[in-house]
């Protein structure tokens, strides 16, 4: 946070007002700060959540202990419901103050799987979800890894589900687990609690066999889910991970339109996959239909990119192509 600069700092702050309050405040600067403020945001074309939550948390301490001003948790409350709302200000401090106030199971960031897993032996389905949630997705994934087949998929299906959490029962199955560690751990950063991305992201870091068994526990409860979960594991970006052997069969399993659809604003990485791919006719043909297209909805891309990944997925699932993820080791032949 000490690299940020205020006006980076400030511009991610604007940033998570929304448009039209962010657009209020910037009406209360003078030209020379609303330049500055506007060329920053159009910098931050990315921001780790992790980051933006730390802006949030500064802004809420500057507001209760800044020097030289008249501050306090009502005057914080009072600046986000005036932005916000009291829906959206009321869970932000909530957001804020649990985080200012320590995290729960850091006791476990460092924990070794199987002291976790010797932990979290005859605990309940839930309690296991919410615990693992909470720690970093390789953590997390190595933990799941050494489940009980059946329990891997139930604990799965209870992390997709899981958005938000009451602050007494996190804390009491905290205090619980703790009670029962023998050893109390450094800490270690945390991952976001609980959702389908958290999810995806332990299992992408899960070896194949680990990764298909909590797959089909996921289907044997909710098939529905699973398939999201897969579509998420991978994207129609990540067809630049794939060998040139695959992309052809990939190529020979979709039509023309639906390719050119599903190409419309991708980056020039992708586009250049697809057509290195295809014969100098089929390129062509595929070029020109592009350009023929016009503007095209982003629903209509999203549908065509979509059914891409899925015949990507049957060709993966019938052992015609390999997927590797972004970050995978190479084979060697």
């Amino acid at each position: 946070m000490s690299a940020l600069t205020g006006t980076q700092k400030a511009a991610m702050l604007l940033l998570q007002l929304g448009k039209d309050r962010a657009a209020k405040v910037m009406a209360e600067l003078d030209v020379a700060e609303i330049e500055e403020l506007t060329a920053e945001i159009m910098r931050l074309e990315h921001v780790e959540q992790v980051m933006a939550d730390q802006v949030l948390e500064e802004f809420y301490a500057a507001s209760v202990v800044g020097p030289g001003v008249v501050g306090g948790t009502l005057l914080a409350q009072h600046l986000l419901v005036s932005s916000l709302g009291a829906e959206q200000a009321g869970l932000m401090m909530e957001r804020l103050q649990t985080s200012m106030a320590g995290q729960p199971f850091e006791f476990l960031q460092q924990a070794d799987p199987r002291q976790v897993l010797s932990l979290l032996n005859g605990e309940h389905p839930q309690a296991i979800a919410l615990v693992l949630a909470h720690l970093r997705p390789e953590h997390a994934s190595s933990i799941l890894a050494g489940l009980e087949r059946d329990l891997q998929g139930d604990v799965a299906h209870r992390i997709a589900l899981m958005e938000r959490a009451s602050p007494d029962v996190v804390a009491l199955i905290a205090e619980s687990m703790q009670r029962k560690a023998s050893t109390v751990l450094a800490p270690r950063e945390l991952a976001p609690v609980g959702g389908l991305q958290p999810l995806v992201e332990i299992i992408n870091r899960a070896d194949p066999t680990t990764e298909k068994l909590i797959l089909e526990g996921l289907e044997a409860r909710d098939e529905e889910l699973a398939e999201e979960v897969r579509s998420r594991m991978f994207v129609f970006g990540d067809i630049v991970l794939l060998e040139d052997r695959a992309m052809q069969l990939v190529l020979r399993a979709v039509e023309t339109n639906q390719l050119s659809i599903a190409l419309k604003g991708v980056s020039n990485e992708v586009r250049d996959t697809v057509l290195r791919n295809l014969s100098e006719r089929a390129r062509d043909n595929l070029v020109e239909e592009i350009d023929m297209l016009g503007p095209v909805r982003l629903s209509q891309v999203e549908d065509a990119r979509a059914e891409i990944v899925q015949s990507i997925r049957r060709l993966e699932e019938a052992g015609q192509i390999v997927l590797r993820r972004d970050g995978e080791d190479e084979y060697v032949a």
